[in-house]
């Protein structure tokens, strides 16, 4: 196992009450990951600033106390990690795979965390079933797929927060059918800067509903 990149100062500065569970979680996923086919080796050494802090993007963009749904949650990321930065919202982790599922449990008890729960499913399993203020999806599909599958779980008035690459752009102008089958108000991409020097900001899709 490779090196672990240390937890940058402004982990605690951003997350003065949390940063204790939010570095317990990332130890946590050193150690596990790379065994449990989460996380490839290479990763660890930017493990803070590439997956971490990377899905913290995202808080900014969610209502006080809402009700959150992250689908493919898979490691964690960024549903885990949006459960501990903030506490105040209730994030259903929806994944799949028996065993993420397995580690989203492990992970959960480890760290006590109180304002997530873990549902085995597919997304389109869930439509018709459940609604969320916010839907949150990383390094799942491209857009118009993704779209398919979350845009029924988005209530009225709430949004689909999407971490995209570098192509977030191309993604949305090709998911245009998509965004009028379902008739969204607005889609946006934002640069979220990143927290860390010399990282490149994040690109976080809105499609609001």
């Amino acid at each position: 196992m490779g090196d672990i990149e240390e937890m940058p100062p402004v982990v605690k500065e951003r997350f003065p009450e949390t940063w204790g569970q939010l570095a317990l979680f990332t130890q946590f996923l050193a150690d596990e990951g790379e065994k449990r086919g989460l996380i490839g080796p290479r990763e660890l050494p930017r493990l803070w600033s590439r997956h971490i802090l990377n899905c913290t993007a995202i808080n900014e963009f969610i209502p006080e106390g809402a009700t959150v749904a992250d689908i493919g949650s898979g490691a964690g990321l960024p549903g885990v990690v949006l459960a501990i930065t903030r506490p105040d919202v209730h994030v259903t982790l929806v994944e799949p795979m028996e065993r993420r599922i397995e580690w989203l449990y492990d992970v959960t008890e480890v760290i006590n965390l109180e304002n997530a729960w873990i549902v085995r499913a597919r997304a389109e399993e869930l439509h018709d079933q459940d609604e969320f203020q916010v839907v949150t999806a990383r390094a799942v599909a491209a857009l118009d797929k993704l779209m398919r599958w979350t845009m029924p779980l988005v209530a009225d008035g709430g949004k689909l927060l999407a971490l995209k690459g570098e192509r977030a752009k191309e993604e949305v102008d090709a998911a245009l059918k998509v965004r009028r089958k379902f008739k969204v108000a607005s889609t946006s991409v934002v640069e979220v800067p990143s927290l860390v020097p010399d990282e490149s900001p994040t690109n976080v899709v809105i499609v609001e509903r």
